[in-house]
Order: structure tokens, then C-alpha cells, then sequence
């Protein structure tokens, strides 16, 4: 029994670490084009600091669209009073009080949530809903020779449809959108008698050109997003982390532990934070010239990347010194895999771009990440083991023992 609850607490362990930021790419590009295909279709290939910043980009839409809707949303009671009988004038009446305080309460959760990625979702996905279910609703509360009296309802899907391009959704997103506003459409026709006839056909045909449009639209705009998402956070020529995206990604695992320490099945995750650095890498930028060290940096990483875990982040800090979070080890867990990292660069063959091999050796500094203090104390420490390895004669790994040792 008791193994059987280690063995549960270890793959819980496991699943929650995989839930943080998977590590990047080494070497890969999203650009603007159909190359881009994959990352738009879905989120599936989308690390979770991206879509941090997916949410908070589509929360600001969800914010600016819902206020739009909630504003214009009465001023149709007007044109309902004009064109209806007063004895079915109330069953709109209740559809748009319905529809107005969802709107509303759509305007609330978008505001209040802020890194809540499944609550961002929800509010997109309730302000495409609540118009196209207030439609729905008096199709089927009206007698069918009143539908034609309607006055800009029959707008509403074609409406929601062009709105699918103001949000970055992803193209499986806006498709499942688009379908259920053609479907909508559908039974608004087979309600009011225009089903398959010319005026019918028509309005079908300009919703799905209007559809092709949005999805358009949606690629293009994720596409971009995604790219200029990663030109900020990433280092150009390794693929890693840049400096800035690290110092945010070190916060955010210290949120973590916080988070779940207590937790009587976890307790306290350790993390250790490695910053490694090339040995006399200016010595081979002056033998074998600039382009050759730039191969070297773009093996290294390489290195760094596959001596590493998913949940793992390998980052570029500048220059040569590049820096690994090490999540759910402690920091004698990470002198070994700091030793292992250093003993993999000194065995390894290093190139450059003629195929001429180039010696190449690392000293690491290791450190333990403690959740309540500053990254950068932890970055500061790290830093300060690394040159003392350097001191001590390079291709070494040191431990920062103390927080005072920095």
C-alpha cells in the first residue's frame, strides 16, 4: 500500500511538472505563411508561456467586443417595437434582458480574470454564444409568419462570423464557429420558408465566403502574434530563451512552488538553477573566426537542450553564458547533472561551418533556487560559482553553497 502511494505522489509529481513551459525548439521558425500551418491550426504545439500571452492578448478583444455588444444590444428594442405586434413584443423583451445580462456578466469575467487561460476562453467563446442563442431562442418563440417581420436579426450570424477574425482563435476554433453560425442560418431559413430557394442559396454562399475570410484572417493574425511572440523572447541564433523571457520563466517557477507547497502529497519541489559558460570561447572566435564560434554556440545549445527534461528550460543569458532551470532537483541532483553536462561538452565534437573540429570545454556554476527570493539573487549566485570554477583552473562544476557565497 504504502509503495503504491509513492508511486501515485511520484506520477502526480511528474504530470504537474510537465505542466510548466516546455522547452523551446532549437533551431526553429514560425513564419507568416503556410509554413505556419501547424501552429495555427490548434494550440496543442503552443508552450504554456505562449499561451499566457495568447490569453491576455485575446482577454483585451473579449473586453473591447463584449462592451461593444452590451452597448448596442438595447437600442434594437426600438426596432423590435416598431415592427412587432405588442402581444410578441415581450418574448424578444426577455430574449434581449437574457442576452443583455450575459453580455454583461461576459464584460465582468473578462475584466476580473487575468491569467486564467481556460476562463479567457470561456468568455470568447459565451460572447460568440449568447448572441447566435438569443437568435435561436425567438426562431423557436415566434410564430413562423411573424419570423419575416424581423427586423437585422438575420444579420446576427454574419455578424459573429466577421467577428471571428477580430480574435486570434486558432483555425479549428473558428471553423467549429463558422459551422455552427452556418447551421444557424440554416434552420432561420427552414423557419422563415427560404430554404434552398435564390435568396436562400445566396445568403449561404456570402456566410461561407464571409467564413473563408475569418479563417483567413485568424491565421494571419495568430501566425504574427506567434512570431513576433517569439522574436521577443528568443535568441535569433540558438532558438533558447533570451535573458528577458528566462527572468519572467524564473518567476513563474517560483509562483509554481509556491503554489503547491503544502500540499501534503507534493510538499516543497526543489529547484536548482545551473548558468553554464564556454571556456576561452573568445580564443576560438580569434582562431577559427566569428562564424565558427557561432556554430559552436548553436552545438552547445543543442548539447544543453538534449542533456535536459521536456519540463527542463535552457536559455541563452548573453554572449556565451547560457542558463538552466533544473525543475524538481535539488542541488546535489544538479552537480550531477551539471558533471554530466560538462563531461558530454568535453567528449563531444564541435565543428564549424568548414567541418574542421574545434576543442571545446564548459565550467558550470550551480545553484538552489529558493521560491520568496528575487530571481535575480539566485541568477547573482549562480553567476558568482561560475567564476570561481573559472578561477580554478575551467572545465569545472561549482556549487554556490550559501546564499552568502554570492
Amino acid at each position: 500500500m504504502r509503495f503504491s502511494q509513492t508511486r501515485e505522489t511520484h506520477e502526480y509529481q511528474s504530470r504537474r511538472l510537465d505542466a510548466l513551459a516546455e522547452p523551446p525548439e532549437v533551431g526553429h521558425e514560425l513564419f507568416v505563411g503556410l509554413s505556419a500551418l501547424r501552429d495555427t491550426l490548434s494550440s496543442r504545439h503552443h508552450s504554456r508561456d505562449f499561451a499566457f500571452a495568447h490569453a491576455r492578448y485575446l482577454r483585451s478583444r473579449v473586453l473591447a467586443l463584449s462592451l461593444i455588444f452590451t452597448l448596442l444590444s438595447p437600442l434594437w428594442i426600438v426596432v423590435d417595437a416598431l415592427v412587432l405586434p405588442s402581444e410578441l413584443l415581450y418574448l424578444t423583451l426577455v430574449g434581449r434582458v437574457g442576452l443583455l445580462l450575459g453580455l454583461m456578466g461576459v464584460v465582468v469575467l473578462a475584466y476580473v480574470t487575468h491569467e486564467r487561460i481556460r476562463r479567457i476562453r470561456f468568455s470568447a467563446g459565451m460572447l460568440l454564444a449568447l448572441p447566435a442563442g438569443f437568435y435561436l431562442f425567438v426562431l423557436l418563440m415566434l410564430p413562423s409568419e411573424q419570423v419575416q417581420n424581423l427586423v437585422g436579426y438575420g444579420f446576427i450570424p454574419f455578424l459573429l462570423v466577421a467577428a471571428l477574425s477580430v480574435f486570434p482563435f486558432t483555425l479549428l476554433e473558428s471553423l467549429a464557429a463558422g459551422l455552427a453560425m452556418l447551421g444557424l442560418l440554416g434552420f432561420s431559413q427552414a423557419v422563415d420558408g427560404s430554404w434552398l430557394t435564390g435568396r436562400g442559396v445566396e445568403s449561404m454562399w456570402l456566410l461561407a465566403s464571409l467564413l473563408g475570410v475569418s479563417l483567413a484572417a485568424n491565421h494571419f493574425q495568430l501566425s504574427l502574434l506567434l512570431r513576433l511572440y517569439r522574436q521577443a523572447t528568443h535568441d535569433p541564433l540558438t532558438g533558447l530563451y533570451n535573458r528577458g523571457a528566462l527572468e519572467l520563466h524564473l518567476e513563474k517557477v517560483q509562483a509554481w512552488q509556491r503554489e503547491i507547497e503544502g500540499q501534503d502529497r507534493l510538499g516543497s519541489i526543489p529547484c536548482s538553477l545551473l548558468m553554464a559558460d564556454l571556456d576561452h570561447f573568445k580564443q576560438i572566435n580569434d582562431s577559427y573566426g566569428h562564424s565558427a564560434g557561432d556554430s559552436v554556440l548553436y552545438q552547445f545549445a543543442e548539447l544543453l537542450v538534449q542533456q535536459t527534461r521536456r519540463h527542463d528550460c535552457v536559455a541563452r543569458y548573453g554572449g556565451e553564458e547560457f542558463v538552466i532551470i533544473l525543475v524538481g532537483s535539488s542541488q546535489a541532483r544538479a552537480l550531477d547533472v551539471a558533471e554530466r553536462i560538462r563531461h558530454a561538452v568535453e567528449n563531444a565534437t564541435f565543428s564549424g561551418f568548414d567541418g574542421e573540429p574545434i576543442p571545446v570545454t564548459t565550467s558550470i556554476g550551480v545553484t538552489r533556487l529558493e521560491q520568496d527570493e528575487p530571481a535575480q539573487e539566485a541568477l547573482k549566485r549562480a553567476d558568482h560559482a561560475l567564476y570561481r570554477a573559472k578561477r580554478e583552473g575551467r572545465n569545472l562544476v561549482m556549487a554556490a553553497l550559501e546564499p552568502c557565497d554570492a
